[in-house]
Order: C-alpha cells, then sequence, then structure tokens
C-alpha cells in the first residue's frame, strides 16, 4: 500500500469535487503525484464520489496520458510530430533507450531513473528534434545530442528556477531594459539561461538593469532573442544569444556601477565579439520575413510581459470588450457576420454564423469551449498565442459570451502544453474585474487527438471516453450538458477583439474577398528560417516558405509542404503558386487546418509521409466506427508494405479503393480526413508510389528496398565516415568511400552529409511485388 494514500485523496478529492466530471483531473493529479495510476488508489474513489469502477477504466484506458505501471522518476517525452519525424526524431528515441539501456519489452532504464516514451506533438516544431524531460523542453536533439541533453538535465534541469529580481532594481531607476522572450520554444533553444543570467549580471556589477518576460516575436530561427533598450532610447537585438557571450553584450551597451567591476569583467570575459549574433530590422531575413507579416493575433507579442494586465490595457487591452458591451449582442454578432472571419481551426465555417445560431438556439444556460487541444503534428500557433498574449484570447472569449448569453467559458488545453496551462491560469486570475459575472475555467486534456472533434471535446470535458457523437444536433444547438455550446479555437478568439475595435470592414481590407483576414503558420520542417508567421489570407504557399522562410534548408532540392495536419495533404512544388486561403487548398486535395506547414526536401519519400500519417490517424481512431477503426488500419498495412518491399500487385488499386470508403463511412472529421495525406501523395507523387510497387525507394528512405554506393564524384574527404553513425564507412582518406552493407541501417546521414551529393540509392534487388 502506499502510505497516506486515503489521506491525499480525500484532499485531492475535496479540491476536485465527486460527480463524474471530476474524473480526469483526479485521475491527472494522482500520476502527477506517483507517475502512474496506483491500483490501491483508483479502488477508492467510488467508495468516496459518484463516480463508478467502469467509468475510471474505461476513461484510463483510453487516454493516451495515462499510464497504467510503474515508471522512472523522470518522463522523458520524444516528439514524433511531423517535423520532428522528418528531422530523425525516431533515430533520437532509440538513441535515448540505448544510451539508457532499455530492454525491449520495457520502457525505463534497468535504475528506474528514466521512463522513454512517444508524444504527438510538443508544438517546437522549429526546434526539431524536440523532447521533453518532465516540464522542460530541449530543442535540435539529434541522436548524437542524447547524452549531452541527459548531462544537462540531471545537472540543473536547465537552471529552471528563476531568479528573483535584482535586490538593487527599481523600475523607476532603471538604467537600461532587457526584454526577452521565455515561451516553450525560446526556452527550449537556452532562454532561461539566458534570462537567469541577466539577472545575475545585474546583480554581480550593482546595475538597475529592468528585464523583461515577453511573448514571442515567433522568429524562433533567432531564437533566443534578446531587445536592448538604453537610456537614450536606443534599441538593439540580439539572436542565437549564448550564455558565453551575454556579459560581452551587455557590456557593449551598459557600463557596470564601479570600475573595478567594469575591469574585472573585462579581463575575465573569454567571449569572442564577432560571435554575437545582432538583429538588424532591416536586415535581408528579418525584412523578408517581417514584410510578409500582418499582425492581428500577434500584435505587440515582444513588447509586453504575457500576464502583465496594465501592459496589457496601456496597448488597448480590453478595449474591445469595453465596445462590446455598449452595444446590443445582435450587434456583435453582426459585426463579426460583416468582418467575415472563419473558424482557424479546421474547415473555416462562418464564425458569426455558428455565433447566430447558438444566440438562437434554445436553452437558459450557454456555454463556451476554447479549443486549445491542439492535437495536429506539426502545429504550435495555440501553444504561443496562449503563452504569448492570453488576455487577448480572454478578452475575446468574453466577447463572445456577451454575443451568445453565456455566463460560462471552458479552456479545453493540452497537458503538454505546461507553460500554456500556468500564463492562460494566471491570466485569469489577473482580469477578475473584467469578467463580470462570467467564469472561465481550465480542462487540461489527457491525450487524444479526436478531441480536437466538437463532440468528442465535449465527452472529454464531461468526464467520459473522447468518442464523437453523431451530428445533428450540433453542439451550437445541444452541446457541453445539453446545452447550446459555442466552440472556436484559440487564433479565432484571439482576432475578434481586432474586429470589434477596427471595425469588420478594415478587417475584410485584409486577405482574399472569401477568406478575410489574417492566419498563423507554424513553419517547420526543412526549412531555413522556422518559426510562428502571421500573413495576410492569399499569399501564396512559395512566398511564406521561399520570401519570409528563405526556402528549403540544406544542398537538397525542395519537393513538397504538408499543410493541414494528419487531416490535411502534401502539395508538390508546381502548386506553389497556390493563394492560401479555403477555398484554393480544398480544391487541391488539402486543407488549412490549424495552420501547420512542414516542408519536405527530395530525401522525403512520400509514401513514408502517407504512411507516418496514416500511423498516426489509425493509432488515434477513437474505435466506434468501423470504416475509421478498420479501414485506416488495412491501409497502414499496404503502405507498410510498400515500403518494406514486400508489395502485392494490386496493392496501389486496394489502398485507392479504401480511400474513398473510409472517407464516405467515416462518423467523424478524423475519419472522413484521414485519407488526404494519402490521397494527395498518390495523386501529386503517383510515380513514387509506382517504384515502391516495383521495391524501390527513389529517396533513399525505405531501409529494406535500397543499398547505398558512393559514385565516381567521390572525393575521399571523409565526412560521411565521421558522420556515419554505425561505422559502415572505413575512414581512409582521399579514397573513394565505400560503405558495408553488413553495417550500413541506411539512416541517410551519409547522404545528408555529403558535399558533393555522390552517395548514390541502389535498389535493394530482393524487394519487389510478391
Amino acid at each position: 500500500m502506499l502510505t497516506d494514500s486515503s489521506e491525499f485523496l480525500k484532499n485531492l478529492i475535496r479540491e476536485k469535487g465527486t460527480g463524474p466530471r471530476s474524473l480526469v483531473p483526479l485521475l491527472l493529479s494522482i500520476q502527477e503525484k506517483f507517475g502512474y495510476l496506483p491500483p490501491e488508489i483508483l479502488n477508492q474513489i467510488p467508495e468516496m464520489t459518484e463516480i463508478s469502477s467502469s467509468s475510471i477504466k474505461g476513461v484510463m484506458t483510453y487516454y493516451s496520458y495515462f499510464r497504467l505501471r510503474p515508471g522512472g522518476i523522470h518522463t522523458i517525452r520524444v516528439c514524433i510530430g511531423t517535423a520532428c519525424y522528418v528531422k530523425g526524431a525516431e533515430k533520437t528515441y532509440s538513441a535515448f533507450r540505448e544510451h539508457l539501456k532499455i530492454k525491449d519489452n520495457d520502457d525505463t532504464d534497468p535504475d528506474r531513473i528514466f521512463t522513454v516514451g512517444k508524444v504527438a506533438c510538443l508544438g517546437c516544431c522549429m526546434l526539431a528534434p524536440a523532447v521533453q524531460i518532465d516540464d522542460t523542453i530541449f530543442g535540435r536533439v539529434t541522436a548524437d545530442e542524447v547524452e549531452k541533453v541527459l548531462a544537462e538535465f540531471n545537472k540543473c534541469c536547465l537552471e529552471k528556477n528563476i531568479f528573483s529580481e535584482p535586490d538593487n532594481f527599481n523600475s523607476d531607476k532603471h538604467r537600461g531594459e532587457v526584454k526577452i522572450c521565455l515561451c516553450s520554444s525560446c526556452s527550449a533553444s537556452g532562454a532561461v539561461r539566458i534570462y537567469n543570467g541577466l539577472l545575475a549580471w545585474s546583480k554581480k556589477y550593482g546595475f538597475p538593469l529592468k528585464t523583461t518576460q515577453t511573448g514571442c516575436t515567433g522568429l524562433s530561427f533567432q531564437a533566443p532573442i534578446f531587445k536592448i533598450t538604453d537610456l537614450q532610447g536606443k534599441i538593439f537585438y540580439y539572436g542565437r544569444v549564448n550564455f558565453e557571450n551575454l556579459s560581452t553584450i551587455l557590456l557593449q551597451h551598459f557600463s557596470p556601477g564601479s570600475t573595478d567591476t567594469l575591469i574585472d569583467s573585462l579581463l575575465y570575459s573569454d567571449s569572442d565579439p564577432a560571435a554575437m549574433q545582432r538583429i538588424a530590422q532591416d536586415g535581408p531575413e528579418e525584412k523578408n520575413w517581417l514584410t510578409n507579416e500582418s499582425r492581428i493575433t500577434t500584435q505587440g507579442c515582444m513588447e509586453q510581459s504575457p500576464c502583465d494586465l496594465s501592459a496589457y490595457k496601456a496597448n488597448e487591452g480590453f478595449s474591445a470588450l469595453t465596445r462590446a458591451r455598449g452595444i446590443s449582442p445582435y450587434q456583435i454578432i453582426e459585426e463579426i457576420s460583416t468582418s467575415g472571419l472563419r473558424g482557424r481551426g479546421g474547415a473555416g465555417f462562418q464564425t458569426g454564423n455558428k455565433w447566430n445560431i447558438t444566440k438562437a438556439a434554445e436553452g437558459k444556460v450557454k456555454y463556451i469551449i476554447c479549443n486549445a487541444d491542439e492535437g495536429d503534428p506539426g502545429a504550435f500557433m495555440d501553444r504561443m498565442l496562449l503563452e504569448s498574449v492570453p488576455f487577448r484570447v480572454i478578452e475575446g472569449i468574453l466577447i463572445a459570451g456577451l454575443a451568445i448569453g453565456a455566463e460560462k467559458g471552458f479552456i479545453f488545453v493540452r497537458r503538454e502544453y505546461p507553460l500554456a496551462v500556468k500564463r492562460i491560469s494566471e491570466a485569469i486570475k489577473y482580469c477578475t474585474d473584467q469578467m463580470q459575472g462570467f467564469s472561465l475555467e481550465i480542462v487540461e486534456s489527457a491525450g487524444a487527438f479526436v478531441c480536437g472533434e466538437e463532440t468528442a471535446m465535449i465527452a472529454a470535458i464531461e468526464g467520459k471516453r473522447g468518442i464523437p457523437s453523431e451530428r445533428p444536433p450540433y453542439p451550437s444547438v445541444k452541446g457541453l450538458f445539453n446545452a447550446p455550446t459555442l466552440i472556436n479555437n484559440v487564433e479565432t478568439f484571439a482576432c475578434i477583439p481586432w474586429i470589434i475595435l477596427h471595425g469588420a470592414n478594415e478587417f475584410k481590407k485584409l486577405g482574399t474577398v472569401n477568406s478575410p483576414g489574417t492566419k498563423t503558420f507554424a513553419l517547420a520542417g526543412k526549412i531555413k528560417r522556422g518559426g510562428l508567421i502571421e500573413v495576410q489570407m492569399g499569399k501564396t504557399i512559395r512566398q511564406v516558405i521561399d520570401e519570409a522562410g528563405g526556402g528549403v534548408s540544406g544542398n537538397a532540392a525542395l519537393k513538397a509542404v504538408q499543410i493541414g495536419g494528419p487531416s490535411g495533404g502534401c502539395l508538390p512544388v508546381s502548386l506553389f503558386a497556390l493563394p492560401i486561403d479555403f477555398e484554393a487548398l480544398s480544391d487541391s486535395g488539402a486543407i488549412m487546418g490549424s495552420g501547420g506547414l512542414i516542408v519536405l526536401d527530395e530525401h522525403d519519400c512520400m509514401v513514408d509521409i502517407a504512411r507516418y500519417f496514416l500511423e498516426f490517424t489509425a493509432g488515434e481512431s477513437c474505435g466506434n466506427c468501423s470504416f475509421c477503426r478498420i479501414g485506416t488500419q488495412r491501409m497502414l498495412r499496404i503502405l507498410n508494405r510498400l515500403c518494406s518491399g514486400e508489395t502485392r500487385k494490386d496493392d496501389l488499386e486496394k489502398l485507392i479503393e479504401l480511400t474513398e470508403l473510409v472517407k464516405q463511412g467515416s462518423r467523424c472529421g478524423l475519419g472522413k480526413t484521414a485519407p488526404n495525406p494519402v490521397i494527395t501523395t498518390i495523386k501529386y507523387f503517383r510515380n513514387e508510389y509506382e517504384q515502391h510497387l516495383e521495391g524501390f525507394c527513389p529517396s533513399g528512405k525505405c531501409p529494406k528496398m535500397f543499398t547505398l554506393q558512393a559514385g565516381p564524384a567521390c572525393t575521399g574527404c571523409m565526412l560521411c565516415a565521421r558522420a556515419c553513425p554505425t561505422g559502415a564507412i572505413p575512414f581512409q582518406p582521399w579514397n573513394k568511400a565505400r560503405i558495408d552493407p553488413g553495417k550500413c541501417v541506411r539512416c541517410g546521414v551519409c547522404i545528408q552529409t555529403c558535399p558533393e551529393n555522390t552517395i548514390k540509392v541502389l535498389r535493394n534487388k530482393n524487394a519487389g511485388k510478391q
């Protein structure tokens, strides 16, 4: 028996409640304390609450976040979202297991210190591969960085405990200000350590330096970024800052409190000023990024602290709410309808229409749900907005409450976003004066992609398994607790204050006729400049990728873009002139989705990409309808054969037939859109499927179907030998590289390393149709 478990459970139930809605919060808290769900504690819940044993078993076995057996002291979650997958996340996962000596039938090291698992997405796609250890995220964790990351974590957990403000700080007497973003992605780049260093430097040298945590600029390719404002009001930006050159940067702008400390700092500073990355607002990279942007939801992100209510109000915060309280609910809805705002989280349903339907629905009690369950691999817009501008999201929700007559709202947010949960929770506490009778509650998701579907989300909030239900009736008429319920995502709510404040006609001036306004996109994958960018609807794919994102990274050729997550599609370079709006993307076979945009190069296999998404959606199916439950599994089986060289003659025809059956017969949006990645890859890259059918992977991605060989242009530089993780290439300088097929695991590292592109992919003669 676990000591004091009964007392712990009593206190927890007193806090969370006894009704069915309390089940998921109870289980999350129990797991947080013990690392798993101990049966001896679960068995006590029915005796102390209104929750049945069958409900407990059904819920804890349904959601992926719950663990049913003891694990290690710390949990390592390797992100296998799309961006991380194409950057080698599976190798990173294997490297953690190998380094920690975890056996095949276990997920925890022999000393029971670390438990290693996979997570669908951490929302740090621009830092792929991303890894979360407990609540700390590490970026760019390749297989050879595993040991270093574990050493850092064991040493100081990335200096997670932030210093308090320096003793000598006085906001009226400060001699300069430094603003730095500490969002999840910037923190994963080392921003927390930089922030701690700023405070320590100020305290050590007796310098009253004002330090401010801000929202994110979205320029994640430059992270960590900070902004210096000196006493003369001059502004300087620095990107890719590291702890070692921090003192050198600060000494260029500020003089310590005494000559002795200045001399001391200069004598013992070993930083190279040339290593510093000064960001020029009119520099080519930033100019291309910024000139493509039109900020509405991300406006002022790096100018104010996310949870500083006074700073938000000083920049027109809650002015839209004040205006909304001065007009009728009908006028609010009319303004949103006139603006043409469409939902930013899925198929683009007209926001004003949804609000109007919910307003007109019968029922004294109405609810609002903000969908922040950003489960799409490759998307991080909602996380960034919750971490950077939480008050803006809250203001949008409050305006919606006025419009439809709701007095209660819920924010359904991913458990894997601890900082987003923390900041939105703090923001709610700080703006209670703005609520005026409206209450807002945070509900943490226990992990299930299907809960992004409206009816499944409602079931999850009610404490049930997140299984979609038949529609109609739609949630706007009969939703949460059988009451009319308005559901919009984070970005949609974040647009509302701007529209109410500036007017529908101003919003319509941005974007296109049928898709007005702006849209945030998460740029990740094989792209030079990754991050979060907000652009006007109607920008072409090429403008976003080439102009803002700088094009494909490395020497490989640009091949495709995957847009819209698992429900979206893969579009070839030939369609990059396509404008980004709802209709154009839908006509191409993709969807806008929440806005994930993953760039793929010639080394990515489109059949493998389709297989990756089918593996995800098949695993996330709730299993309630046979077309989705069985159909996705059969599609996956065919794709696995195609990627392993064990194909059958009719595989392609059967795969096409199954896509239509699953699309037409599935009950909810997950099943209906699950075939999209397969449909678009067959439509635009059919030749790759046909080559796989013959037993050959032209991209060199499917290891059982090819061997590698250095071509005649090999110069013997041996960069491939140095990079090879298995020692399959003997180190013989100035001789043509020789690849041992017995040791080679076809990981592709040599292909990506070779400066002459001389590593050739040769067909495995044993692969092909059976």
